[in-house]
């Protein structure tokens, strides 16, 4: 059953055309409000699961408290509108929509939006801390029950299984609880059912003798902080039978993640999740149990009546005592280098969007890392199995991309003598990586748009359809809102394209990261041209540390690539950076040149500096932070010949 949906639109015929719209889909809908105190008094009495509102109503300005009690009863909200001022997006941005839909719309566009929202809302970080609170209440609850200590902890275990999978739960004491007790098992047979395995029952599903499984060690008498394995990493790791490999040999599971709880008394509780899905557990099972460690400390404290459990509880929720090894987000994180707060947050980001199909758009200037964050984000999503393929679209000629983005018929034009094969089909069941979309020309947006929401494309010279299964990573380093207001961007392709928009800081604000990026150049271009050498001097870090790195990432690597290529010693003396030249003062009476002229010199000046290279990694192009069809075009307008 689809969630109750609510329309605020004070426009008539618009509204019942959307309930006619949504019905047909199965949607119910609880009321059409045309003003926000009806919509109000509906949201209080129907409890929607979703509301449409029109952006601009005609009573203006009341909107922000429909908004806000929607927020406070977690309820999703899409807004309509048929406006792309930039002030008007801005505001409505600001309340934190879990969707956007642009008037006039077909029925096909409504839906994947709804399904969009659906989505952003049930993964939003508020949503998101809204069920975890939920949860460690619920944690608590099983402890004051009349039911025996074994089914306090499957509730505990039922608890869970929304919000981390499980096949099978084992729960193991070291050392052993009163009566000699080693642990727990649950094996799960069908929905809110589980089968409890003891010794008993071990030993005659495996026909081995009970002191033979008494005998066994256990796994995770070895484990002191959260682990993840796979079947195959288990099996590789560890040459001896043990209880945990009997079990997940005897019930065909395929990953486990380990999670130790250490209590005061010098106690453990380590429950293993195990799942019959490969790789099934992540980075985001461990962080969430770590979250819940101090209500699961607790909790199992009181069930077992190990004494002062409270106590330790609180300490290792406040001042985490327990150690749970390197954080690996922070460990060589898909080999991206740094660990300052702002990069952690965008691994944090990662790990959580990476395992969602879900379009994302990467915001940040150039040399930031983007077509890296991109690799990772694929790397570790449930496509990483199907190629990645990367689209820069500022290098490709506006008259060639659509035929590289979707290919084209053997004599679709003079030049197509063969078929062509598009991007988007070298991608099916992969990921595309659109890099510099802001450089898409106008009317190829309404063909990726199109590609988008049908999930079809169409070659050049074809009238058949090709359906796709693509998912979608798009990268600028454009201010697309401003892009969308002055009509250089389609604001339905900007909110389809933005489901997931996460920026990454520049390197001037990674300060802590700069000479940890700079040694790891160092290193890798040693190996590139059999180098060997072995770090700055202190007026090279000052230089370095100074500079603001107006290129980021791409300009420190480039300026170490040199740096190490023309060092004839173990340290680099000096480094080239921008920064640290100096222009030779200009006299007084100097004439005065006009912007043009400027920006000619500039530009001049630069060619000459890269040879009149004008594409690829150094070229002008890059220096100057430009497209280099943009920059073509500016040679072309100051009259520079690259000759």
């Amino acid at each position: 059953m689809k969630e109750k949906v609510l329309i605020v639109e004070d426009a008539f015929e618009e509204a019942s055309l959307l309930c006619s719209m949504l019905e047909r889909a199965g949607y119910p809908v609880c009321g059409i409000a045309r003003s926000v105190a009806k919509a109000v008094e509906l949201v209080v009495r129907e409890k929607p699961g979703l509301v449409l509102l029109d952006i601009i109503l005609a009573e203006r300005g009341t909107c922000i408290d429909l908004v806000r009690q929607m927020k406070e009863q977690n309820i999703a909200f899409v807004y309509l509108s048929s406006s792309s001022d930039e002030q008007v997006l801005t505001q409505a941005k600001a309340t934190e929509p879990d969707g956007f839909l642009v008037k006039p719309f077909r029925e096909k566009d409504l839906l994947v939006t709804l399904e969009i929202a659906r989505y952003r809302h049930e993964h939003s970080l508020e949503s998101k801390y809204r069920r975890e609170e939920a949860l460690q209440e619920q944690l608590q609850s099983f402890v004051g029950d009349g039911s025996d200590w074994e089914q306090k902890v499957l509730a505990i275990g039922k608890a869970l299984q929304p919000h981390i999978s499980f096949d099978c739960l084992s729960i193991g004491f070291r050392p052993a609880i009163e009566g000699g007790h080693r642990g727990i098992t649950f094996l799960r047979v069908g929905f809110d059912e589980y089968q409890t395995i003891g010794v008993s029952e071990l030993a005659v599903i495996t026909r081995l003798k009970k002191h033979e499984l008494e005998l066994l060690p256990v796994i995770e008498a070895g484990i002191t902080q959260a682990t993840l394995y796979t079947k195959y990493t288990f099996d590789k790791s560890r040459q001896t039978t043990s209880l945990t490999k009997l079990l997940i040999d005897t019930f065909q599971m395929e990953s486990c993640l380990f999670f130790p709880l250490q209590m005061s008394t010098g106690q453990s509780i380590i429950f293993s999740f195990f799942s019959r899905r490969a790789e099934f557990y992540n980075t985001d099972h461990i962080e969430l149990l770590i979250r819940l460690q101090q209500a699961l400390t607790k909790s199992m404290a009181m069930i077992l009546g190990i004494d002062r459990m409270d106590e330790a509880a609180e300490k290792t929720g406040e001042s985490g005592a327990i150690e749970y090894g390197p954080d690996p987000l922070t460990s060589g994180f898909g080999g991206i280098i740094g660990k300052s707060h702002l990069l952690l947050n965008v691994f944090d980001n990662i790990t959580q969007i990476a395992p969602t199909d879900t379009s994302v758009l990467i915001l940040g200037e150039s040399g930031t890392g983007k077509e890296m964050i991109a690799g990772c984000i694929h790397r570790l999503s449930l496509r990483r199995e199907q190629r990645l393929v990367k689209v820069n679209c500022a290098a490709i000629p506006p008259n060639l991309i659509e035929s590289e983005l979707f290919g084209h018929e053997k004599g679709a034009f003079t030049d197509a003598i063969d078929r062509r094969i598009g991007k988007f089909e070298q991608a099916d069941k992969g990921t595309i990586f659109l890099d510099e979309i802001g450089e898409m020309p106008l009317d190829l947006q309404a063909k990726l748009l199109h590609a988008l929401q049908d999930r079809e494309i169409e070659r050049i010279g074809s009238k058949a359809p090709i359906k796709i299964d693509v998912r979608i990573i798009a990268a600028t380093n454009r201010n697309l809102e401003k892009e969308v207001a002055e009509g250089r961007f389609r604001l339905d392709l900007y909110y389809r394209l933005n489901v997931i928009p996460f920026s990454l800081p520049p390197l001037r604000d990674r300060k802590e990261d700069i000479m940890d990026l700079a040694n790891y150049f160092i290193v890798l271009y040693n190996r590139k041209a059999g180098k060997k050498v072995t770090g700055f001097s202190e007026k090279a870090i000052r230089s370095i540390m100074t500079y603001r790195w107006p290129g980021n990432i791409r300009e420190l690597e480039h300026m170490i690539e040199r740096c190490v290529l023309l060092s004839k010693g173990a340290i680099i003396e000096d480094v080239p950076v921008m920064g640290n030249l100096k222009k030779d003062a200009e006299p007084a009476d100097a004439p005065i040149k006009t912007i043009q002229e400027n920006e000619r010199d500039h530009i001049v000046s630069v060619l000459k500096k890269c040879k009149g290279k004008i594409w690829g990694p150094g070229a002008a192009a890059d220096l100057l932070n430009l497209p280099p069809t943009t920059l073509r075009s500016k040679m072309k307008r100051l009259g520079i010949d690259k000759d």
